[in-house]
């Protein structure tokens, strides 16, 4: 009798110890929104005093952009928690479902450079209205189980991607700048509002791929079918909404690609900012990878605990926000976020030292992270505005994430050969290596930013 006792006192252990943390997340979601309504407070509060919220032209021009932008990311966000589900529903090895992900980072590694050579050469308004084409057509190939059809699927989908995170911004840019004459300093605050309403987009978007995959006959495919309707609304209300703006066109395409990559290493603050760029990013995507096989060790219900990280980032986006009503300098807000995620994988790495994951430290060890991240975005992307010409924009945003791809498809593969404890703790080692790295180039260019400024405009 004594070892079922013992077996079951134990199980009782770990069914009581899985309920402290279900609750806990549940407890957890209502502090960080509790959290984020005060500081959003405080934003609107302090936010009326200035120019560019009493602006009726900047408010219409913001209005323009997000809708389009935010269909877009919102069609996104409907797929990120059923990728991964699909392929398995459809019975790949996870071997197979690795290849796909690698397919798709490959491509932007690949083809990423040159979206953003046609970017600037032949118009970023067409270059955005061809990634709603090529996203939907990727959505659409998730419909077939067929392995190589998803293949093409995953090839579409990481030039997509490329096009995404670097020709919407690009436009935005050129035409805050160059079409509407607003001051620079306001593209901080388009940037921290468009980071804290992806948090929104990211959480109703979780709820309604959830909804959709429950209760349509598709199940996981629904998602992706969902997402298609919303980039084709994006595509034709960027079509009669927005002007068309252009990069440098007067070379070849392979001529402007190397120059872009030029400009890159002989000008140090933008060669800086890649770095850190790359580095950053590529930690968030080892996070993406590795939060939910950590945390469901104690069996959380993963919706509340994704919907807490985006509450996160909201919080991270509203300290942005009060940071430039406060007249913070950018840099010195992406030097908080470096630091912040540093502190984030020391953690994670102590966490996961253990024998057994300490559950709890790398909980709010994430936790940290994803504030970071609220406060990154926005921070790299004024910084960006600042350094990066006009004239090659779109191809060094796409040149920026080449090594980004590349670092994360070897720490995908890696992922999928160290599936341990210890496995983990070395990748968490390489990341706290990597943010290390980051802080240091940080200081760097806080230095060198205010003198490289005036200098710039000579890049063309």
């Amino acid at each position: 009798m004594a070892p079922n006792m013992n077996i079951t006192q134990s199980v009782l252990f770990v069914n009581d110890s899985d309920m402290w943390y279900t609750a806990f997340t549940y407890c957890l979601l209502l502090i960080t929104i509790g959290v984020c309504s005060a500081l959003q407070y405080v934003v609107q509060t302090t936010k009326s005093n200035l120019p560019s919220a009493n602006n009726i032209h900047f408010r219409i021009f913001q209005r323009k952009y997000f809708v389009v932008y935010f269909l877009a990311l919102f069609g996104d966000w409907l797929q990120g928690p059923y990728i991964y589900k699909l392929y398995s529903h459809y019975g790949f090895t996870n071997f197979q479902i690795a290849a796909l992900y690698v397919v798709g980072f490959s491509a932007s590694v690949l083809f990423g450079t040159g979206t953003g050579v046609l970017a600037d050469r032949f118009g970023r308004k067409r270059m955005c209205m061809m990634f709603c084409i090529t996203y939907s057509l990727c959505c659409f190939m998730k419909i077939f189980p067929n392995y190589n059809i998803l293949l093409l699927g995953r090839l579409l989908g990481g030039i997509s991607t490329s096009l995404l995170f670097s020709v919407f911004e690009s436009w935005y840019v050129y035409e805050h700048v160059e079409n509407y004459d607003f001051p620079k300093e306001w593209i901080s605050v388009t940037f921290s509002k468009a980071t804290f309403w992806n948090g929104v987009l990211a959480i109703v978007a979780g709820i309604l791929a959830n909804l959709t995959s429950e209760s349509l006959q598709f199940g996981p495919v629904s998602p992706f079918i969902l997402a298609i309707p919303c980039f084709i609304l994006s595509c034709g209300i960027m079509y009669y909404a927005w002007g068309e703006n252009y990069g440098k066109q007067q070379k070849t395409s392979k001529n402007l690609c190397l120059e872009g990559l030029q400009v890159i290493l002989s000008h140090k603050l933008i060669f800086m900012v890649g770095i850190v760029q790359s580095l950053f990013e590529s930690v968030m995507y080892v996070f993406v990878f590795l939060w939910t096989p950590i945390l469901d060790t104690k069996h959380p219900p993963l919706g509340i605990v994704f919907s807490v990280f985006m509450v996160c980032i909201m919080i991270g986006s509203s300290i942005y926000q009060m940071s430039v009503y406060t007249k913070t300098e950018p840099q010195t807000m992406l030097l908080l976020a470096v630091v912040l995620a540093t502190m984030s994988q020391c953690g994670c790495a102590i966490a996961t030292s253990f024998e057994e994951t300490n559950v709890s430290i790398a909980y709010a060890s994430f936790l940290v992270l994803e504030i970071a991240v609220g406060i990154y975005f926005p921070s790299i992307g004024y910084i960006k505005s600042e350094c990066i010409p006009e004239s090659h924009r779109a191809n060094i945003m796409n040149w920026f994430r080449v090594p980004l791809n590349i670092i994360t498809c070897i720490i995908l593969l890696s992922l999928h050969g160290e599936i341990n404890t210890s496995g983990n703790c070395v990748i968490f080692l390489l990341c706290s290596g990597m943010m290390l790295c980051c802080t240091f180039i940080m200081l760097k260019i806080i230095k060198v930013l205010p003198y490289v400024r005036m200098h710039l405009e000579q890049i063309c």
